[in-house]
């Protein structure tokens, strides 16, 4: 599975490990173990979004996308604010 993915940080395990989710087209396709000290010092949180590159089934490079990633917290909070809005207007 050589190539360069979208990674989003799925969760940090015990300060140590990151768990990272591939994505390909808009679906998780694979999930790394990596060690937190490998990533972008910014992208070390949950939900954070990156640009992972595989050669020979071994992680090359790791890069920060932060105009991504609030992008996605953007789109994430909306969808909330939305969801609150209708559970606020049936609680009427």
């Amino acid at each position: 599975m050589d190539g360069t993915y979208t990674g989003v940080v799925d969760r940090i395990v015990d300060g140590e490990t990151a768990v990272i989710l591939l994505e390909e087209d808009d679906r998780v396709i694979d999930q790394l173990d990596v060690s937190v000290d490998r990533l972008p010092e910014p992208a070390r949180t949950d939900g954070g979004v990156l640009s992972v590159t595989v050669e020979e089934g071994e992680v090359v490079s790791i890069t920060d996308r932060p105009d991504e990633t609030r992008a996605r917290r953007a789109s994430a909070r909306e969808k909330l604010d939305r969801l609150s809005e209708r559970l606020s207007d049936r609680e009427e």
